[in-house]
């Protein structure tokens, strides 16, 4: 940082670039107001312009309104979970030459981070707010040593081969990693989990039937693919398979479990597993490469299974969609294997033409729900096995409690809370848990009651509580009582006499019966999963 800022080069304007000079006038006389010191010439004839040389802190002070600029420029280019963690507030420009921007980071990882990933988004922002290409350096206060003190050392330990034990300590670096280095690489094993990756052709074989966690949200979706990984294609149940659920819930995970599957099963088959983004950007390069036919031949003559992951995301794309289209007829004639999914059903897909939305219906179309409590729970009980973490139950109880919307969620928090367990070296408990998963604020509703699971299920089944308590035994009241008792069971953990006794001093095992009957009944009826899950998060 021994050049000053050099406001001449960016306060002269050339006709090339006058708009992108008038764009970024303001900002620049400001830093230049801010900073311009007065002259000691003794005639306005003999001041000569000059880069105004400043300290280390005026001028970081002064290029303050650069980064504040950069900031919403960067945000727009990247996922917002990354920017937060690795860039607002956690950088610095502390250089600015006519060629050069160098920013400071708070840590190690985060410099790393940005040099590695994010070094070309800097680059794009300040040409495009500054007018000028920049080369872009990334720094941090505690780095290893800089080139010239390395040199140095090296000059020495030649100069003397067999240094004194105090010579060795005095330039013994500590490289270990500070705390909030740490913090941040906690930090980016939970985002690196939570960020969605492209499916692209590339098949995960950590990601089978075995490992999949059924429950009623996701039996029938689990039962049908496992169906197609046996037997795909025209000699199959479902040559068509669609399947359809909110972000995280397992499509992903159960696309590569038939691959795996079917991989296994028939060896001979050629599989693509592809997103429906890297099939419309593979269609764009054959346009633009002249290689249409050969495109079409690869999923025409090269392919016995198609599956396109979020399908939806072709909506408004008509050339890619009139391709998809001949391709569907054409391996759904032969008898291939067709599999897709997407974030809603068919019909529910916006800029899809008619045509293509009738033909994802023309198999079965399965949706995954949300899952319940006690799915949750087995997902992070297997979860917990995978990372070698010990975890109470209670622990389990309370993330599976609060994160209810997504498994992939799910399963990353418990990567961020063993994370943070490690650097803390302490064991997990649910203070802990609640602290560093700011729990607190999803947690604040009441726990759930006998009471609150009765009310709930009256509301919903639209039966008067009396009625619900009673000894009845019309058919909807039965159903609606056994649904309730399933819920107090496995919500509240009430024990089976404490239930009986709620509803009219029924002996124990009759409850027993009817909560052993809806679970028996949830295997295969995805209505009845549907209404749990809706009075679950309604109690």
């Amino acid at each position: 940082m021994t050049q000053g800022f050099p406001f001449e080069k960016f306060l002269k304007s050339t006709p090339q670039k006058e708009e992108k000079t008038n764009k970024n006038d303001d900002l620049l006389n400001s830093i230049f107001n801010q900073t311009q010191k007065p002259s000691t010439a003794t005639s306005p004839e003999k001041a000569q312009p000059s880069t105004v040389n400043l300290s280390q802190s005026e001028e970081e002070s002064a290029l303050e309104p650069i980064l504040e600029a950069l900031y919403p420029m960067l945000e727009a280019n990247m996922p917002s979970i990354k920017f937060d963690t690795f860039i607002k507030n956690k950088i610095k420009l502390i250089s600015l030459s006519d060629t050069k921007a160098t920013f400071e980071t708070q840590t190690q990882f985060i410099k790393s981070t940005l040099e590695t990933n994010y070094s070309d988004f800097f680059k794009k922002a300040l040409q495009e707010l500054m007018g000028s290409s920049y080369t872009i350096e990334f720094t941090n206060s505690s780095s290893p040593l800089n080139s010239n003190l390395k040199e140095s050392l090296q000059s020495l330990s030649e100069d003397k081969p067999n240094p004194t034990k105090e010579t060795k300590n005095f330039f013994t670096l500590d490289l270990t990693p500070n705390q909030d280095e740490l913090k941040d690489q906690a930090e980016g094993r939970y985002i690196n989990h939570m960020e969605k990756q492209s499916s692209g052709i590339v098949i995960d074989p950590s990601k089978t039937f075995d490992n999949f966690i059924v429950g009623p949200s996701n039996n029938l979706a689990f039962a049908t693919a496992s169906a197609v990984s046996d037997s795909p294609g025209k000699s199959g149940k479902y040559p068509c398979l669609y399947l359809y659920s909110d972000s995280g819930l397992g499509k992903t995970h159960l696309l590569h479990a038939v691959a795996n599957g079917i991989f296994a099963n028939h060896p001979h088959m050629k599989i693509c597993l592809i997103s429906a983004r890297d099939f419309m950007k593979e269609l764009i390069n054959a346009y633009k490469d002249k290689t249409l036919s050969e495109f079409q031949r690869k999923y025409t003559e090269s392919v016995d299974v198609l599956m396109i992951d979020d399908i939806h995301e072709l909506k408004n794309k008509t050339s890619t969609q009139e391709e998809f289209f001949h391709i569907f007829n054409f391996l759904h004639d032969k008898g291939k294997q067709l599999i897709f999914t997407s974030d809603k059903s068919p019909d529910k897909i916006t800029g899809i033409e008619e045509r293509i939305i009738t033909r994802l219906q023309w198999g079965l179309v399965v949706d995954i729900q949300k899952p319940d409590f006690e799915t949750r729970t087995a997902i992070l009980k297997k979860k917990a096995i995978e990372l070698d973490l010990f975890i109470q139950d209670d622990v389990l109880n309370l993330i599976a409690s609060s994160i209810k919307t997504s498994i992939r969620e799910l399963e990353g928090n418990l990567i961020r809370l063993q994370a943070h367990a490690d650097i803390m070296e302490a064991e997990i408990d649910t203070e802990m848990a609640r602290d560093i998963l700011k729990l607190q604020e999803i947690n604040e509703r009441p726990a759930a009651t006998l009471e609150s699971v009765c009310r709930a299920s009256s509301q919903y089944f639209k039966i008067a509580v009396p009625d619900l308590r009673s000894k009845s035994r019309s058919k909807n009241i039965v159903k609606a009582r056994h649904i309730a008792w399933y819920l107090s069971k496995n919500i509240v953990g009430a024990t089976f006499m404490e239930i009986g006794k709620y509803y009219s001093n029924r002996d124990h095992t009759s409850v027993m019966h009817g909560v052993n009957k809806i679970t028996e009944q949830l295997k295969g009826d995805s209505q009845l999963s549907k209404d749990l899950i809706f009075l679950e998060n309604n109690i």
